[in-house]
């Protein structure tokens, strides 16, 4: 009998006495708040991107559209397709812009940002820190990623034979791409047969003052592309300089270039703006700087102006700022009132029609039929001091 009463006190203490499920969530949603806590620091780990391009060399940076999609709430629910127009902004890090020699091109909201540039030798070692901002213009929220650039030392800076192209089909950010880069960079070096072969430099048509194209036929801005090789230029890249040519670009007609053909499948080339620099030959103007202690010469003590001025009468200026104006304004007063009072064309009207202004009249008879007589009388006026003669006539009844 206590052996059961033991067992059924047993039993009402495991009914009263909470399980582990409780517990479980607690422990659930610790875990929740340390994944999102792992999560955040991961994420802000990886919105510093390092790149290490060469100085001299084109740099290319593709912001893509898909790695901001993520970070933008609603997040897109499992095979969703989220198409929001997304803007970039870039801006060296504590600057309002970039620096000189980045540029930056995004065609649409709906297409990836580019920055692409040609890093120089000044800045090699200094990191350059460039922030993203990324804008989702659906929902108004904003992304900030930081790109931190490394320039390095390129070997053989800067290459020695350069040759700039400009090409008229193609706009700045279809060049950037590297499948369209790659293939103008073979074609290149068929023609040029280098041993090192880099793009320098990509910039568009209408940097260089070109006029936006109209929206039809599919027409292009243009691009100009330098790139620098090892080797001199080959022959077919020096028969754009021979006289014939040369007279043909002064007449606004197409070179004879042999190699055209190797870049007419893909790229139109404009022949006749063809640029070759041969670093090898070009003089040199640095001049060494002839630097001194850095301490100014002696020019004396200062002497700043005594505390007591010399006082100025102005009377004498005010009077005759006032008098000559009112002088001009008193002479044009008076012959205004002359014209207006004492040379009226109406008085003299008047005094011209009184009889004592009626002299010099004379009559003379004239019979026209029978019985009647018409006398003529003719009359001498002045009008505006004009001798005039005017002709009366009166008939008569005899």
């Amino acid at each position: 009998m206590q052996q059961r009463r033991r067992l059924e006190e047993r039993g009402a203490m495991q009914r009263c006495t909470p399980g582990p499920r409780p517990q479980s969530r607690r422990s659930g949603g610790a875990l929740t708040t340390l994944l999102l806590t792992v999560y955040t620091i991961l994420s802000k780990v990886h919105s510093d991107r390092n790149v290490y391009p060469s100085a001299g060399v084109l740099f290319v940076h593709v912001l893509e559209r898909e790695y901001f999609k993520g970070e933008f709430p609603p997040y897109p629910k499992p095979g969703e397709i989220s198409n929001d127009p997304i803007t970039f902004n870039t801006n060296l890090m504590g600057y309002p812009d970039r620096p000189g020699w980045l540029r930056y091109i995004q065609r649409t909201p709906y297409s990836d940002g580019v920055l692409y540039g040609s890093p120089t030798i000044e800045n090699v070692g200094k990191p350059t820190i460039i922030e993203i901002t990324a804008y989702n213009r659906r929902t108004f929220e904003t992304a900030r990623h930081n790109l931190i650039i490394n320039i390095m030392s390129a070997e053989d800076f800067p290459l020695p034979y350069q040759a700039e192209f400009f090409i008229k089909n193609m706009n700045v950010e279809e060049m950037l791409a590297s499948e369209v880069l790659g293939d103008f960079l073979g074609a290149v070096k068929n023609v040029w047969q280098p041993e090192r072969l880099n793009a320098i430099n990509i910039t568009s048509a209408l940097d260089r003052g070109g006029r936006v194209p109209l929206p039809i036929n599919d027409m292009k801005e243009g691009v100009y592309v330098m790139v620098g090789a090892d080797v001199p230029f080959s022959s077919c890249l020096r028969e754009v300089e021979n006289p014939q040519n040369q007279l043909r670009c002064s007449q606004e007609m197409e070179p004879v270039i042999t190699c055209d053909k190797k870049f007419r499948t893909q790229f139109s080339i404009d022949w006749c703006k063809i640029s070759l620099v041969d670093k090898t030959k070009q003089v040199s103007t640095y001049q060494d700087v002839i630097r001194g202690e850095g301490i100014l010469p002696d020019g004396g003590e200062y002497k700043p102006p005594p505390d007591t001025l010399k006082s100025r009468d102005y009377y004498s200026d005010f009077l005759i700022t006032l008098a000559v104006p009112s002088a001009v304004a008193l002479v044009l007063f008076l012959i205004l009132a002359y014209i207006m009072c004492c040379r009226r064309e109406g008085v003299e009207k008047r005094n011209m029609q009184t009889p004592e202004n009626l002299p010099h009249q004379t009559q003379i008879p004239q019979q026209q039929t029978a019985g009647e007589f018409r006398m003529t009388t003719f009359q001498r006026f002045e009008v505006n001091g004009i001798p005039e003669e005017r002709k009366l006539t009166e008939a008569m009844n005899l």
